[in-house]
């Protein structure tokens, strides 16, 4: 008989269960979403039971394919968004119905009574936590504290998103270092939590989940979860990892200097090093591999996907018309027309902070915008110069961490925008790098949560294998003269950025 795995990848916007053999080739997989809830300003919560009711419906989908045997299934893996913040009573029960998610950001007070007795430049150079401080679990466990006294005092253990489902398959509370590196209190180079960042948060040790290696087993199913997934109760379940560095595994980033972009809704470009990659003014944000001894250390930008979302919506109706007429991607229409417009957009340039700045940024509340329109600008004109302003966005990112860290040559590009040739031609020419698309495309996550339970149940001695899954489907090499106008273009950029940033900062009242 054959061995299965069944790898889940926890998602902002839902799950997606993909079933694998033992040498990484995905056989099959089914994708369920759930909603996010915005109940205040700045208020991003999840249901907890939601994610499990989508885990078990999309595993029943999943064994109602051809391919899918319940009984080869050896072992399941979650790769889960990060930051998250799960309150569990002694007996592990779930102590409130919903709980903030990786962008939630109501925790601003904690945050700032906690810095004023530490150092928040020697809070990030030991945990690495480069996002606003106020995303961060710790903080929001004291926002618990502060604001829910009464349940508050009946937690035992604080759990992450894909622990809380964990626990659920196996009724073992845990975590692994990569998605243990999230939580604010952690030591990146120590491997373990921070002893004088517990003390200093106020909150007890052990309120924190025990710490052990993303490739670990946990345990069996339990009886009830084997039940209700269709599964057998044999079925081994691995600790998995955090997205962000179970995407870095299945991105191929098992080696020192890797690194890929990732090209969604926001972006951003990770680098897999030895060491963590730090610095007090760019702040990367750095998360523990799921492989020993690495790091993940990546520079983001907020709005990529969604600004070129955005121009669709707001320029490109009849394109949206045409493509759901024809169905076909609206996507490939944009760039298509974009495809028209020479290299450089014929001077416009185009700034994407339109859902605010990174850490690459001088202020956060900048926004986006276009610079030097005139009137002999045309609609492709707009569309070519949103995606070189995302590129150009993003090369200010690469060239933070090249800084940091050599960088190979070449980068794996990995979501949506990989599989337009024109967006892959614009990001060898601004980076300066090959950029290669591969068959794994967007389900880097998945194929990362598969290589994790792969290793876990002895079915891989190590991640090498990872290599030989991807083929390469698609290659775009610098122009030598499409890379000399982007480096023209560069300090416009960096200018204009820091010009936008300023007039954010500004009150003019």
């Amino acid at each position: 008989m054959s061995s299965n795995i069944i790898a889940y990848d926890l998602g902002t916007g839902g799950i997606k269960a993909s079933l694998y053999e033992a040498d990484g080739q995905r056989l099959a997989s089914v994708f369920v979403g759930y909603d996010t809830f915005y109940p205040q300003a700045s208020w991003h919560e999840q249901r907890p039971a939601d994610w499990w009711s989508v885990l078990v419906g999309a595993t029943r989908q999943l064994l109602l394919h051809p391919s899918a045997d319940a009984a080869a299934i050896q072992c399941l893996a979650i790769s889960g968004h990060s930051l998250g913040c799960v309150p569990l009573d002694a007996d592990g029960r779930q102590l409130c119905e919903a709980t903030p998610i990786w962008s939630d950001r109501r925790a601003e007070a904690q945050s700032a009574e906690f810095f004023r007795h530490v150092d928040p430049e020697q809070w990030y150079l030991t945990t690495g936590n480069g996002f606003p401080a106020a995303h961060y679990t710790v903080f929001k466990a004291l926002w618990y504290r502060d604001q829910m006294p009464e349940m508050f005092g009946r937690i035992d253990k604080i759990v992450g998103t894909k622990d809380f489902l964990n626990h659920m398959l196996t009724g073992i509370v845990a975590t692994d270092f990569s998605y243990a590196s999230g939580c604010g209190v952690y030591d990146l180079l120590a491997w373990d939590y921070a002893p004088g960042l517990v003390a200093a948060s106020g909150l007890p040790r052990e309120i924190w989940p025990d710490i052990v290696p993303s490739a670990s087993i946990l345990g069996e199913l339990t009886v009830a979860a084997a039940v209700e997934l269709g599964l057998p109760r044999t079925v081994k379940v691995a600790c998995g990892g955090v997205d962000n560095s179970c995407m870095a595994l299945g991105a191929r980033n098992i080696a020192e200097g890797r690194s890929y972009a990732s090209l969604g809704s926001s972006a951003w470009i990770a680098v897999t090093s030895a060491n963590p990659l730090l610095d007090v003014r760019v702040k990367p944000y750095v998360f523990s591999h799921v492989m020993p001894g690495l790091f993940n250390s990546a520079v983001a930008i907020f709005s990529s996907g969604s600004s070129f979302k955005w121009v669709c919506q707001q320029l490109c109706q009849d394109l949206l018309a045409r493509a759901q007429n024809d169905n076909i991607d609206v996507y490939e229409l944009m760039s298509e027309l974009a495809g028209s417009s020479p290299v450089g957009a014929r001077g416009l340039l185009f700034n994407p902070s339109l859902a605010g700045g990174s850490s690459l940024d001088l202020d956060p509340r900048i926004r986006g915008a276009f610079l030097g329109l005139d009137l002999g600008h045309t609609r492709a004109d707009v569309i070519r110069a949103t995606m070189e302003g995302i590129a150009l966005n993003l090369r200010l990112a690469l060239d933070e961490l090249r800084q940091l860290c050599p960088v190979c040559n070449e980068m794996v590009v990995v979501g949506g925008s990989s599989k337009s040739a024109l967006w892959r031609q614009i990001f060898a020419d601004a980076f300066g790098l090959s950029i290669h698309q591969t068959n794994v495309g967007q389900d880097a996550g998945s194929l990362g949560a598969a290589a994790v339970a792969a290793v876990a149940a002895g079915l891989w001695r190590d991640f090498s294998p990872i290599d030989a899954i991807h083929h390469l489907e698609a290659s775009a090499e610098p122009d030598p003269a499409k890379r000399l106008v982007y480096e023209q273009m560069l300090p416009r950029f960096r200018h204009a950025a820091r010009m936008l940033a300023e007039a954010a900062a500004t009150d003019f009242s």
